[in-house]
């Protein structure tokens, strides 16, 4: 493998710490659906049925972020790359360990890639639900001022494409719609005034 350049120069990920940290926080949620299927159990465990009967929930939790962690800094620092292809690597280890509750190894594999497509993508696509594309030099009033400029169209533009009729109705849309009945039915609409006193 050609060392990198100067433009694409990769730093090593810390695996072991990474995968700590990952086991931790997805740790700490898993505990946290523990004690809300305990709290909504019926059963006589008390307060340790969260460890007792949720243990492998937990367990499941930290396990899958910790081996899904450790995959993807792996196979980025084994390819000197951080991209989504590595995230896929990841995914599909969280997704076996996930699927390794089962015992079934179809089970398995499919969680494996069904993990590994939806991590992959979320990475593809800038690790954020809004989407990639945000330019770190620009604070949030001057990219929604940029994203408003970049949008926003004249209303003479969008009434030539959509048309008139179907609730909008420009100034002068009254005339030339009895105009256009006129011609094509040979029909004479007299407006009606609002005004009592006219005649």
């Amino acid at each position: 493998m050609a060392p990198p350049g100067d433009d694409d120069h990769y730093e090593p990920k810390d695996a072991l710490g990474n995968s700590v940290k990952s086991g931790l926080l997805l740790g700490g949620a898993g505990l946290a659906v523990a004690a809300l299927q305990n709290a909504l159990a019926t059963h006589n465990h008390g307060a340790w049925g969260v460890f007792t009967r949720g243990g492998g929930t937990i367990f499941t939790f930290g396990a899958a972020a910790a081996a899904g962690e450790f995959v993807a800094c792996a196979a980025a620092n084994l390819r000197e790359k951080d991209d989504y292809i590595n995230r896929a690597y990841g995914g599909f280890a969280l997704g076996a360990v996930v699927g390794l509750r089962t015992g079934r190894m179809p089970r398995v594999l499919g969680y494996g890639a069904f993990a590994a497509i939806v991590t992959s993508t979320f990475y593809y696509t800038g690790n954020s639900l809004m989407g990639r594309g945000k330019d770190p030099e620009l604070d949030n009033f001057e990219r929604a001022e940029r994203i408003r400029l970049n949008r926003r169209r004249p209303a003479e533009e969008t009434l030539a494409e959509v048309g008139e009729g179907r609730s909008i109705r420009p100034p002068g849309y009254e005339e030339r719609r009895r105009q256009r009945l006129k011609e094509t039915y040979g029909i004479e609409i007299n407006p009606v005034s609002a005004d009592p006193n006219a005649v």
